[in-house]
């Protein structure tokens, strides 16, 4: 795991050695074993690509960075793990190709010399990485199918720059980094994020998981980014439910067995819900004498609490726990840390409590987890997607089945049928009119603490950011959304905390969820059986973990996740959130002292507690550190 960086100054401009090693500097905690920087002329560009090493697979220094094949044609940087360069070690091998170390960063460039991009739906990993080709006189830019690894990039003056997070682009930039006011808008107003390829810097842009994007050298010419991956939902009907939970079973633990290679300590963040809990004991399930460490967050003492189900996989697969539990007084003192690594701004505290976990994996000599991340979006998530799965159901006719789905998943806990029927009534509304409902259902698009004026005068859009899944199947609406979820919205923005969060400490974060085989199967089986038609989410799943994860847990329906007693850790800092809302951001939109009032009704307990209040912080905070 590590960090990359660069980029092409073109029209005889040197590139700025300064800037450059400011930049890495600032990407260490991705990779404090090591770091690299070379140059290159190449066509009309002069080229810098640097690289910053965690060693996880071969920790000798065989895995440097940049890397080049043989002939000097191709040159490697590379974030992230490829889990099955084994595989493609031997098969390149019988191929006559001869390797020199124990790297899957060797793999990854005797794969592309051979196979080009035909190889990127070959690789079982997480990677963004950039090639450049001496030859072509080209820059490919790459980034997984789910965005699991970071890619940034932006064009200052014509010239292209690059890296793993925007703090090194800031860095690498000339000029100063400015707000872009449409995502400032949509995160303050709606609380959306990571959904697009902008960023919150005007100009830098994230490269789109499952996509790929080149520079030519020649013309300095940068191309649309294009995909190479997206999901497909088309039905498959040659499944009955038993056999699609014993291939989901073979699959996920093929998985585990891949994301367990690693030439460094290994352990799992354990929530004690469904996902994480099968991560850890399929771990002990396909290696039965692994010593396994667990690392969790206990909101103890609280509602949200989740230790009694920590405890039961714990001592189900005989895993040695570490537990760690904050206070407010934690939160004060990280939390400007936190956002300096996370870069943008971000959704909860929650995010502070996985921050925590990571924290605790490294003082404890742990450098990889693995994380269940990935499987709500794979599997129904906690609410089952009620909307689309009704009408999918209405679309193929079947009323009966849609109203008896309807009765039976407003019996799980937190739901109701009123609730459900919501969001099928969203789900087949757009325009004007879903916007309407929004309104109607109290999300304002301009709340009293926004001034209207300065956003018509920038044309920024002022309604909630709407994205629709592409569906050219019939009846398949929740598979869609599925797919949409993993790629576009919901789960980028998990990602990027993860990633931020245990780069921070220098820990590797895996997602065996994450693979190209296992989504691709989920999303092709029938809806019924990832949401059952009495409303259980995750439902093949389920059955598929029988025998390897105790029924108790599988059976749960009181899932919380990662959560943080949010008002009662921010209510204990009034004073010094006053003090942070207070401090003048001078954004005409952004009126302040509106905030701040609204802050005070709501701590008084005037107005209801909203996770709005979490947003003024983390954007005033952030934009202090960034942008102030």
């Amino acid at each position: 795991m590590c960090g990359i960086l660069g980029g092409a100054w073109f029209a005889g401009a040197q590139i700025p050695d300064v800037r450059v090693e400011r930049a890495l500097e600032q990407l260490r905690f991705r990779g404090p074993d090591d770091r690299g920087v070379e140059a290159f002329a190449c066509a009309s560009a002069n080229v810098a690509l640097g690289h910053t090493r965690l060693s996880i697979i071969d920790l000798s220094s065989g895995g440097h960075q940049p890397m080049k094949t043989t002939d000097g044609r191709y040159v490697l940087v590379f974030n992230g793990e490829i889990y099955n360069y084994r595989e493609l070690r031997t098969e390149l091998s019988n191929a006559g190709r001869v390797f020199t170390t124990d790297s899957d960063t060797e793999v990854l460039l005797a794969a592309w010399e051979a196979w080009g991009e035909q190889v990127l739906p070959r690789l079982i990993g997480m990677f963004s990485f950039v090639l450049l080709d001496q030859q072509r006189a080209t820059l490919t830019c790459v980034r997984d199918a789910f965005g699991i690894k970071p890619l940034f990039y932006t064009v200052e003056g014509g010239q292209f720059l690059f890296a793993s997070e925007v703090g090194a682009i800031k860095a690498l930039k000339a000029t100063p980094m400015q707000l872009d006011w449409q995502r400032a808008y949509d995160y303050l107003v709606h609380g959306d994020y990571d959904s697009c390829p902008s960023t919150f810097f005007d100009g830098v842009k994230q490269l789109a998981p499952g996509h790929v994007m080149q520079v030519d050298l020649h013309t300095s010419t940068l191309s649309e980014p294009r995909a190479w991956w997206k999901p497909t939902i088309k039905e498959r009907t040659d499944l009955s439910f038993a056999d699609a939970a014993e291939q989901v079973r073979e699959q996920f633990l093929a998985n585990i067995r891949l994301h367990l290679r690693s030439d460094v300590a290994l352990g799992a963040a354990l929530s004690g819900g469904i996902d994480s809990s099968a991560v850890v004991c399929s771990m002990r399930h396909v290696e039965p004498d692994l010593p396994i460490h667990t690392f969790s967050y206990i909101a103890r003492d609280s509602d949200v609490s989740e230790e009694v189900w920590v405890d039961r996989v714990n001592a189900h697969v005989k895993a040695r726990p570490h537990k760690v539990v904050v206070s407010a007084e934690d939160l004060v003192r990280d939390l400007d840390s936190m956002i300096l690594a996370q870069g943008e701004p971000f959704g909860s505290t929650s995010i502070y409590a996985q921050y925590r976990v990571f924290q605790l994996a490294r003082e404890n000599g742990v450098t990889v987890t693995l994380d269940g991340q990935g499987a709500d979006e794979m599997l129904g998530g906690y609410s089952g997607y009620p909307g689309q799965r009704l009408r999918s159901l209405l679309e193929k006719g079947r009323v009966g089945e849609a109203w008896s789905f309807l009765n039976e998943w407003a019996q799980w806990p937190g739901r109701d049928r009123m609730g459900g029927a919501k969001r099928c009534i969203a789900e087949m509304t757009q325009g004007s009119l879903y916007q309407a409902l929004r309104s109607l259902n109290g999300m304002r698009r301009t709340p009293e603490w926004i001034n209207r004026e300065p956003l018509i005068e920038r044309g920024i859009l002022q309604e909630f950011p709407h994205q629709r899944a592409e569906v050219n199947e019939s009846g398949r609406r929740l598979a869609a959304e599925l797919g949409l979820s993993l790629t576009r919205r919901g789960l980028p923005a998990l990602l990027r905390h993860g990633d931020r969060n245990s780069m921070r400490f220098s820990v590797e974060s895996r997602v065996p969820f994450l693979t190209l085989d296992l989504v691709d199967l989920l999303l092709s089986l029938p809806e019924s059986y990832l949401v059952s038609p009495k409303g259980e989410t995750k439902s093949v799943f389920r059955a598929a973990m029988r025998g390897i994860v105790p029924d108790d847990v599988l059976d749960r329906r009181d899932k919380i996740g990662f959560a943080t007693p949010e008002q009662a850790l921010l209510g204990s800092m009034i004073d010094t959130i006053r003090e942070w809302l207070r401090h003048d951001l001078h954004l005409p939109f952004f009126d302040q002292a509106a905030a701040l009032r609204e802050f005070e009704m709501i701590m008084a307990g005037k107005k209801p507690f909203s996770w709005q209040v979490w947003r003024w912080i983390n954007f005033c905070r952030w934009h202090s550190h960034f942008l102030g």
